[in-house]
């Protein structure tokens, strides 16, 4: 049986009870006019339109690798093809097929194309993941059309698919959805019969903020919709609460909490010890580890991460003792590595102490959560591969060397966080250094000015 996109027995089971199936899945547009976004690529005589309107004669449709970010609609332009087309659909994941399998669809669609005048549309999903040697064996069905190609990958594809392959395909990009996409799409869910059915409502300030966690991703956007939406319902609630929200998409975070036993309890005060700079408590509990024979490696870890938690670049020695501590640790194990611990716990707890690190990546990531994490600047882009002059990466960039002072005052942030400033450095031991510095950089880049707190 040829493998096929969504099996017959998937549809049947679907269309009597379609809650069987993820909103994700539910919602996918059945024709070209409901895709959201991407409508760069669907003008009239566009090679998806022509995919799906069975256009061929001399000038047939073309083969298309599909490239763009998780949750853009790569799966869902297929489904449509699939769905539009006279023409035979057979589907295969790189992840799972191989070279065997690709040569049996290629076979078995000549003898379509002979037989019964059937052309065949392949959809192969995650093409980033098959060799060299695999992708080779695709060519001569896409050079003489034995079959339609629709690849899938979300890797830049002039590093991850072979020249030849790329040079007998149109290479189509997708972006990631905006919020006036994602805002259509949320909404359709939430009255479409396909979708919630109207069973709850999504009010202004639970829409904004499932917009932010989204980032530009349908799939995530939907999940987080329909997880939120099952426990207003559970709860007999009308309408999707921010709170609910919030707890909702934030309970996935809890899973990493432990019970608070003898092992946890001693690790964390020796940590707090140390952060405490209390020498003398840092070494007892270090000493209690020891006699209840924790296991070594264990303890230098938990040094490594206190070296940039707690002390950072106000004793930038730090890390670097607690990894040598860890890496002799390795080597030579207890009793003499007792020794090495109590030589790095001294050092963490009597350094000056700055948690400016921690601080700065906690409001960077947050920020990226809140969805705030746009295209990175076309300038900045890697431009040393063939084709990236074509889509303008790299264009525009100053050399810092090039420029007095090695400092150029371009845009490096993306558009969302360009006036963001994560880090704020202490006055304690070395890191008062690192506060001049980055004042000062920050005032030749024009950025002196800015924070890390969301508008």
């Amino acid at each position: 049986m040829e493998p096929d996109l969504f099996t017959a027995a998937a549809e049947d089971r679907q269309e009597k009870d379609p809650s069987s199936s993820p909103l994700a899945v539910r919602m996918r547009p059945r024709v070209l006019d409901e895709v959201v976004g991407q409508q760069h690529l669907l003008k009239p005589g566009s090679p998806l339109r022509r995919l799906v309107e069975g256009s061929g004669g001399p000038a047939g449709a073309s083969s298309v690798i599909l490239w763009g970010p998780p949750g853009t609609g790569k799966t869902t332009l297929a489904y449509v093809v699939s769905k539009a087309t006279n023409k035979r659909f057979v589907e295969l994941s790189a992840i799972t097929a191989g070279v065997k399998e690709v040569r049996a669809v290629i076979e078995s669609a000549r003898r379509a194309t002979g037989g019964f005048g059937k052309e065949t549309v392949l959809f192969l999903d995650e093409i980033h993941r098959f060799s060299k040697a695999q992708q080779d064996s695709l060519l001569p069905a896409v050079e003489n059309r034995w079959v339609t190609l629709i690849a899938a990958t979300t890797e830049n594809p002039y590093f991850s698919i072979i020249s030849p392959l790329l040079s007998r395909s149109l290479l189509l990009t997708l972006e990631s959805l905006t919020d006036h996409d994602l805002r259509d799409l949320l909404r359709r869910a939430l009255t479409d019969e396909r979708g919630l059915g109207a069973a709850v409502t999504l009010p202004e300030d639970a829409e904004a903020h499932l917009l932010r966690i989204a980032g530009g991703d349908a799939r995530r956007a939907l999940t987080a919709l329909e997880a939120a939406a099952g426990a207003a319902i559970a709860t007999g609630e009308a309408e999707i609460t921010l709170e609910t929200l919030e707890a909702t998409v934030d309970r996935a975070a809890v899973k990493y909490d432990r019970d608070g036993d003898q092992h946890y309890d001693v690790a964390s005060a020796l940590i707090k010890s140390i952060r405490g700079s209390d020498v003398d408590a840092a070494l007892h509990y270090l000493a209690r580890m020891i006699e209840a024979g924790e296991d070594p490696r264990f303890i230098a870890r938990r040094l490594m991460i206190s070296a940039s938690e707690d002390i950072g670049l106000a004793d930038p020695t730090a890390l670097p003792t607690a990894v040598a501590a860890a890496q002799a640790v390795a080597m030579i194990g207890f009793p003499e590595a007792a020794l090495t611990l109590s030589h790095a716990t001294i050092a963490l707890a009597l350094a000056p102490k700055s948690n400016a690190a921690t601080l700065a990546i906690s409001a960077a990531q947050d920020d990226v959560r809140r969805g705030l994490a746009g295209p990175v600047p076309a300038h900045l882009r890697d431009g040393h591969y063939k084709g990236a002059a074509k889509l303008g990466h790299a264009q525009g960039y100053v050399y810092p060397h090039d420029v007095q002072g090695g400092i150029a005052a371009q845009q490096y942030a993306p558009d969302a966080v360009r006036d963001r400033q994560y880090y704020t450095p202490t006055r304690y031991g070395a890191e008062a250094r690192y506060a001049d510095v980055v004042e000062r950089v920050r005032e030749r880049l024009g950025r002196s000015g800015g924070s890390a707190e969301p508008s």
